[in-house]
């Protein structure tokens, strides 16, 4: 199987250079795309990313894996992220995240059966003023509780 871009995902991604005259420096908003493109960023994203950038396909590699934005392996319909750093830690993260775990029936890195929900611990979400927080998909909440999580993911179709 190979993968390509849409040819709105092509014309998004050709704009790039024109913005970002080092070709390196397109290296992060490709892979946002390539990963909204396909779902995630697969080996074989890497290896088309690095024929269409012009640079090995160890630099995106590199790059892809660095950065925990980046989703190596496909996650369900709704991405759900629990940060665990200090602050939120500290506000009772862990406990949300075994909550949510027994709600969704699944270990962080583990997508529900129904290919529904994949539940991930993140290092740091940067709202630490907010904690704890969650992002699903690529919106925040903040300030969470059990009945907080619990409203949001019973609301998700």
């Amino acid at each position: 199987m190979s993968v390509a871009f849409s040819e709105s995902a092509r014309r998004e991604f050709d704009a790039l250079f024109s913005r970002y005259p080092d070709r390196e420096a397109v290296i992060l908003p490709a892979l946002y795309i390539a990963q909204r493109e396909f779902g995630y960023v697969s080996g074989e994203a890497v290896e088309y990313l690095a024929g269409l950038i012009g640079v090995s396909a160890a630099r995106i590699e590199g790059v892809a894996t660095f950065y925990t934005m980046y989703n190596r392996k496909p996650v369900g319909k709704y991405h759900v992220q629990i940060c665990r750093n200090i602050s939120c830690s500290l506000l009772g993260a862990e406990h949300l995240i075994e909550h949510v775990s027994r709600k969704l029936g699944v270990k962080p890195g583990q997508t529900t059966p129904d290919g529904k929900f994949t539940l991930s611990t993140a290092e740091c979400l940067g709202s630490c003023g907010t904690a704890p927080v969650m992002q699903v998909n690529d919106d925040y909440h903040e300030n969470l509780t059990q009945e907080k999580i619990d409203a949001l993911l019973d609301r998700l179709p």
